[in-house]
């Protein structure tokens, strides 16, 4: 299958992704650091440049994906489908976000919020809702996903996105990710209104043994990093990080679940826990 996938299409963005989790002190450094080779991204809006993300995570009832992102398979792939900014301003967004050997593939389509429906992956018609012919196959693409691996929404994840690009590199971006929350669902369309949101800042925080939040950095490439992005690296001793916002959402209401009296506290009051 993974096979396929890579010779489907020859125009698929295809990048690689260094994350790090850094303490919110360090982010107004490195974002001096940065803007130097690179500007605000023109899809965010104020100061520092930020745009909003709802993502609803598919998987099956075994927890398939999630359990091969724990494993760190080689090649493993995320079914989701995703928002920006408040809930119905913008399109919906199918994706599948595939690792083959360290790189990473995308494929998506965007799907007016109002035509958004699950009957979109059951019906055997092609609705007429897409802007190209390749969108139209990545949906059938992502269609055919759903149905083999019989998914289905399992949690929802929000959070702020700052984002910055780069300047002279055909294609690199900084983000920052912060105010990381998640909730659980079954809903195709809700996209978390309505619902419990819990905050997820203090797993960051434990995941980079900080005693506080810690703020997801990513840096984006189309090739072998530049050599700015290699100087932020050294400059500011970053360390990889495995940090997923949807393993860490099942790991944590694993939590909640197991010991249902932790669930009205603050998420740097369960870090102490």
């Amino acid at each position: 299958m993974f096979e396929e996938w890579k010779q489907a299409r020859r125009d698929i963005v295809a990048r690689y992704e260094l994350k790090y989790l850094v303490p919110q002190d360090v982010v107004p450094e490195v974002r001096r650091f940065i803007s130097h080779f690179c500007l605000p991204d023109p899809y965010a809006r104020g100061t520092p440049p930020e745009y909003s993300i709802t993502t609803m995570q598919l998987d099956n009832i075994q927890y398939a994906l999630h359990h091969a992102k724990e494993r760190e398979l080689l090649n493993r792939f995320k079914l989701r489908v995703r928002t920006y900014g408040d809930i119905g301003s913008t399109p919906v967004f199918t994706e599948i976000k595939a690792k083959f050997e360290n790189v990473v593939h995308k494929w998506r389509a965007a799907i007016p919020f109002e035509a958004w429906h699950p009957t979109l992956l059951t019906e055997p018609y092609i609705p007429r809702i897409f802007r190209s012919q390749c969108q139209e196959i990545d949906f059938l693409r992502f269609k055919r996903l759903v149905r083999e691996l019989d998914a289905r929404p399992v949690a929802l994840v929000r959070y702020v996105r700052e984002s910055h690009v780069g300047k002279m590199d055909r294609y690199a971006r900084v983000t920052f990710d912060r105010r990381l929350e998640y909730q659980m669902t079954d809903s195709w369309t809700g996209f978390g209104r309505g619902g419990r949101w819990r905050g997820m800042d203090s797993a960051t925080a434990q995941d980079a043994g900080l005693p506080f939040s810690a703020v997801v950095l990513e840096v984006k490439t189309l090739s072998h990093p530049p050599l700015w992005v290699i100087d932020l690296v050294e400059r500011f001793q970053l360390k990889r990080s495995g940090f997923c916002k949807y393993s860490t959402a099942i790991w944590r209401e694993g939590v909640f679940r197991r010991w249902p009296e932790m669930g009205h506290l603050t998420a740097e009051e369960l870090a102490l826990a």
